[in-house]
């Protein structure tokens, strides 16, 4: 995955962004893709949307050493721009490898719903919707969507 050139994204990437967290673990964070600071640091949400994320694990007595955090995407899109369809196919396989090994009882789902799996292109649609489709991609794994919402 670190020296993955599956997709255009590679050659404007500082450097992959894999996960991190313990494997297995009981619940598994999965965002639409690395930002600037994710890029440079090589670790999934370490900027704004990693400190929010900290403060929600706190609120349910979780710290970030506890869940296993990744992106769909591995690469940050150039100017933080949104993920195209090829780019998340492209990661797909890396995705459903860590799920595997994780075995999360939990999946938490972050990021606008428009990301869903790329055979369905962008999901314009509400975050069940996109639940439904992320429950599609992992058809077989013994996943079982489902919805919640979270205002911090």
């Amino acid at each position: 995955m670190l020296a993955c050139s599956r997709c255009g994204l590679h050659a404007t990437r500082t450097q992959a962004v894999p996960g991190t967290g313990p494997c297995p673990a009981d619940v598994m964070v999965v965002g639409e893709a690395p930002g600037f600071n994710e890029d440079v640091q090589g670790k999934p949400f370490v900027g704004a949307a990693g400190k929010l994320l900290d403060k929600l694990l706190e609120r349910i007595g979780r710290g970030r050493d506890t869940v296993y955090i990744t992106n769909v995407l591995k690469c940050r899109p150039p100017q933080n721009r949104d993920p195209m369809p090829n780019e998340a196919e492209a990661c797909l396989p890396y995705l459903r490898a860590q799920y595997k090994l994780v075995q999360p009882k939990a999946v938490l789902i972050l990021g606008r719903p428009r990301l869903g799996p790329p055979a369905f292109g962008f999901m314009a649609g509400s975050a069940a919707l996109h639940l439904t489709y992320f429950g599609l991609l992992f058809r077989g794994y013994g996943v079982s969507p489902r919805s919640a919402s979270i205002h911090a």
